[in-house]
């Protein structure tokens, strides 16, 4: 074997060295790999990524943990380029509770058993106490945002409750029997006189929508308005005026809005209410035209109830509601409603009208049912017609509204009052017996002003012998305002010498002799009486 040459073997040498020389030299970056800075807790972080790297990945290559709230510019789905920025935004969530008092209201009561001007602390107030939960957001330590998302009454605050005398410096006057007004949502008995007063129900809840005195006036008849979390719109409830101690007796009814009222001459204690469904849309009820009867035990505490008269349509405006009127005994029951005036079979539980009228267009939300009463012979039906036209208008349009007398099923009807107003609302005196053995009674009713636009009219005080004979104007006297219009009935004292009225917002009782009327109250807040012997 031929001998390398010297020349061969340094080339040889060359190579062996120049590879060495590369395996013990470090790894240096490839063309797969890019720069790029991270920026995070106030740290800059200088890394190496492969290329096509997202920004999530760049996180995790640098260890760097995200929080649920935590924000990264650009977004984690981001492919990075070489020399991009990362920007991670630490932001953190604390709740704080806060704690605020809540001011107590200041309320009043008005007192006419209190002289004019003393007032009473009845109920001291007291705050309540409200925490409020905030939930926070710190970006790097600074607050961004503050959003409460808990709100938790510790207690309710209580009222200040003070009680403002109002009693007046009127001459008091005599009463015979029992007279019950419900003002300010509380009822009140007078016995003796006006100045004997004496509080029945003192809830404040009372709506005025019931207000009635049994036959013999040993009970009132009354609705309260439901509470706040139901749907109802009243309930209706029971007291003795006997008993000074006495409770309300729940009724277990409620929705009542045109009648409730004791059954007359009945051998027990008993009670009949008609009662509608609660409604959003106005009027805010659609009417049963019901007739229901409940009976009521010695102590006021109410038995099972019975059906007389089913849900019906109740004719047109059925919706509004049907009106019932008691004769002199459980035997005589009359109606009215929008469409007609009659008698109720109670046997059959049926309408039998006596008189179909062409119900009122009154274009809003509310529709008009006639006044009744009944002549104390039980046969003669006191009640509001809607007339003729008078011009090209419609029957329904027909501004004319008369006081009549109807007498006896398919007997007369007399005239009584032309042009009266839609509100007249007949009311007829107890029986009055002359010194020659004749019965006699007396009709009071309210006179529209201007009789040919009643519903905005106000009105004056009428009355009339029972056959319509020496009318006259009873109260307010001549200069004086009118009455506003008013579904409440005027009460006659069991004497039948003097008539209790709502007049600017107060009771007034009226002489029937000479029409000189005298304020009782003077809160302004009076909703509906009555007055029985």
């Amino acid at each position: 074997m031929r001998p390398l040459s010297t020349y061969r073997i340094a080339l040889l040498l060359i190579c062996i060295l120049s590879v060495s020389l590369t395996a013990c030299s470090g790894p240096q970056a490839t063309a797969g790999m890019i720069q790029i800075e991270i920026v995070a807790d106030d740290i800059s972080h200088a890394i190496s990524i492969p290329h096509g790297s997202t920004v999530q990945q760049a996180l995790e290559i640098a260890g760097i943990q995200l929080d649920t709230l935590d924000q990264v510019d650009p977004p984690g789905y981001t492919l990075l380029t070489d020399g991009a920025s990362v920007t991670v935004t630490r932001i953190t969530e604390r709740f704080e509770i806060e704690e605020i008092v809540i001011p107590f209201d200041r309320q009043t009561i008005k007192n006419e058993d209190l002289p004019e001007g003393e007032t009473r602390l009845l109920q001291p107030g007291v705050n309540g106490l409200q925490e409020i939960t905030y939930r926070i957001l710190e970006e790097e330590g600074v607050e961004i945002s503050r959003s409460p998302v808990k709100n938790v009454i510790i207690h309710e605050p209580e009222p200040e409750i003070i009680m403002i005398g109002l009693q007046a410096a009127y001459t008091p006057l005599p009463i015979d029997g029992r007279l019950v007004y419900v003002s300010g949502g509380n009822a009140w008995l007078i016995q003796g006189n006006t100045g004997n007063r004496q509080p029945l129900v003192l809830t404040g809840d009372l709506d005025g929508r019931i207000a009635r005195l049994s036959s013999d006036g040993n009970w009132f008849l009354f609705t309260r308005h439901a509470d706040e979390d139901e749907d109802d719109i009243n309930t209706l409830w029971a007291i003795s005026t006997t008993d000074r101690d006495a409770e309300p007796k729940d009724l277990r009814a409620k929705n009542i809005i045109h009648f409730a009222d004791w059954i007359p001459s009945s051998v027990s204690l008993a009670v009949v209410y008609s009662s509608v469904e609660p409604s959003p849309a106005p009027p805010g009820w659609q009417a049963y035209n019901n007739l229901i009867r409940i009976p009521l035990s010695t102590s006021g505490r109410a038995l099972r109830e019975e059906s007389i008269i089913e849900a019906n349509a109740g004719g047109q405006y059925g919706w509004w509601g049907t009106a019932f009127f008691w004769g002199s005994d459980s035997n005589h029951l009359a109606f009215a409603r929008a469409d007609s005036v009659g008698l109720v079979d109670l046997d059959r539980g049926e309408f039998d009208p006596i008189r179909e009228l062409a119900p009122y267009q009154t274009l809003s939300d509310w529709a008009w049912v006639p006044g009744l009463a009944w002549g104390h012979d039980d046969r003669t039906i006191y009640y509001v017609d809607h007339g003729d036209p008078i011009g090209l208008e419609s029957p329904s349009a027909s501004p004319v509204f008369d006081l009549v007398a109807h007498t006896g099923i398919g007997g007369l009807t007399l005239p009584l009052s032309n042009r009266a107003g839609m509100f007249a609302y007949p009311s007829v005196s107890p029986i009055i017996e002359m010194p020659n053995g004749e019965i006699f009674y007396q009709v009071a009713f309210f006179q529209a002003i201007s009789p040919l636009e009643s519903d905005d009219s106000n009105y004056r005080l009428m009355i009339m012998d029972r056959d319509g004979s020496n009318l006259r104007i009873l109260f307010p006297p001549p200069g004086e305002p009118g009455l506003e219009p008013q579904q409440v009935q005027i009460a006659w004292s069991p004497g039948a010498d003097r008539l209790a009225i709502l007049y600017r917002g107060d009771l007034w009782i009226v002489d029937v002799a000479n029409g000189i009327g005298q304020r009782v109250t003077s809160d302004g807040q009076m909703l509906n009486y009555d007055w029985k012997p």
